[in-house]
């Protein structure tokens, strides 16, 4: 558990053991690495060495002074893989962290062996009817508690889930910009696209996510947003993370 020295330091940790490529896990929205990947990290330890960040005003990581944005993220992440040395590597991001690792697989292409982005938009239509007025319309209050419990039990401070939920609303509402056809084209990376099929990203547009990242593969599994990934909208059933797990390990295992 350490924090990286390049730039805004992002905390990470080790976890896990074993042969395979190492795989690192970017976080979603208002997450931290325990609420997001808390079930992932352990039906996974056994086999795999796994490098979970935290994000800039996320969990145990600073805010720092600077607006958020996709493409600082991916920058931040690589200079702590080069930092510490390893790659290229396995990524799974989720939610907003898809779209770092996306931006990451482009901007660092020697950084990443196979990609999984998960819940990722790509575009601001992708999302479903009545997102971007809520967003808007969002205050802090309205972030549930479990994420703010989340957050408070790893920051120490009660400040600090208000910081991250203005910092992560003023990156969707302005920071978020439709990813060009030409940077997802420069994927290089194997790439499995994931959604559920109650997801808050529309599914058409997971569909078109894939047709343009270059031979990249497909899954839609049943569930919503982040119970696949036994993120803490799993609300307590293991169930949608044992389904989908085995199609996550096959496409990294390759």
């Amino acid at each position: 558990m350490s924090f990286s020295s390049a730039g805004l330091p992002l905390y990470y940790e080790w976890h896990g053991q074993g042969v395979q490529h190492p795989l690192l896990l970017i976080h979603g929205g208002g997450s931290t690495i325990e609420s997001n990947w808390g079930r992932l990290i352990p039906a996974l330890d056994d086999s795999r060495r796994i490098l979970a960040v935290e994000l800039q005003g996320h969990g145990r990581t600073t805010a720092g002074d600077k607006p958020a944005s996709f493409e600082g993220s991916a920058d931040g992440v690589a200079a702590l893989l080069q930092e510490l040395n390893i790659g290229p590597i396995d990524v799974l991001g989720f939610s907003n962290g898809g779209q770092v690792a996306m931006q990451l697989a482009a901007r660092h292409p020697v950084a990443v062996r196979r990609l999984v982005a998960a819940s990722a938009p790509f575009r601001r239509s992708g999302m479903i009817e009545g997102f971007w007025d809520g967003m808007a319309a969002g205050t802090f209050a309205d972030l549930p508690a479990p994420y703010r419990e989340a957050d408070l039990a790893v920051s120490g401070d009660p400040a600090h889930a208000e910081r991250m939920f203005h910092l992560d609303r003023e990156l969707m509402l302005t920071g978020f910009r439709d990813f060009p056809d030409s940077l997802l084209a420069s994927i290089a990376a194997p790439t499995l696209v994931v959604a559920a099929d109650q997801d808050v990203v529309r599914r058409e547009h997971t569909v078109e996510l894939a047709g343009l990242i270059p031979d990249a593969r497909l899954l839609i599994v049943p569930g919503n947003h982040g119970d696949y990934l036994g993120e803490l909208a799993a609300a307590g059933d293991p169930g949608p993370l044992a389904r989908t797990l085995p199609f996550l390990v096959d496409f990294l295992d390759r």
